[in-house]
């Protein structure tokens, strides 16, 4: 049986390499700035001052570290062309594009219950 084929809470019960390594990437894939990062770049080629601007509220140096992230997993590309200015364009690989459906699903989830969760928190808030 492959690891893949395993039972996910049994994996990631187990206290071994194949655990730490799971959680290393769903760390990665599922921080905020990620999971917005990964949906922009769904349609398609974007520079890095479109992803910026689409991105409210990340810094350029949380965004820069991202992208390096991103690209060092095999999620993104990067494509620097040979220009002046340079121009720096990056995309989901193929391997990215396989999360762009999960991550649009748990961002719906996000805006479907935000209400539900505001709500949660208020009642959470006011117990003594």
């Amino acid at each position: 049986m492959t690891t893949h084929d395993a039972d996910p809470m049994r994996v990631l019960n187990r206290r071994d390499d194949t655990t730490c390594r799971v959680r290393d990437v769903l760390d990665r894939v599922g921080s905020k700035w990620s999971l917005t990062v990964i949906n922009e770049l769904g349609p398609g080629v974007r520079r890095f001052t479109e992803i910026k601007n689409a991105v409210p509220g990340i810094s350029q140096r949380m965004l820069t570290e991202t992208l390096r992230g991103l690209e060092r997993d095999g999620l993104i590309s990067r494509t620097v062309h040979p220009v002046v200015p340079p121009r720096v364009d990056y995309e989901l690989t193929s391997l990215g594009r396989t999360l762009l459906d999960t991550v649009r699903t748990l961002l719906d989830w996000a805006l479907d219950h935000i209400d539900d969760i505001d709500k949660a928190r208020d009642v959470y808030d006011t117990r003594a």
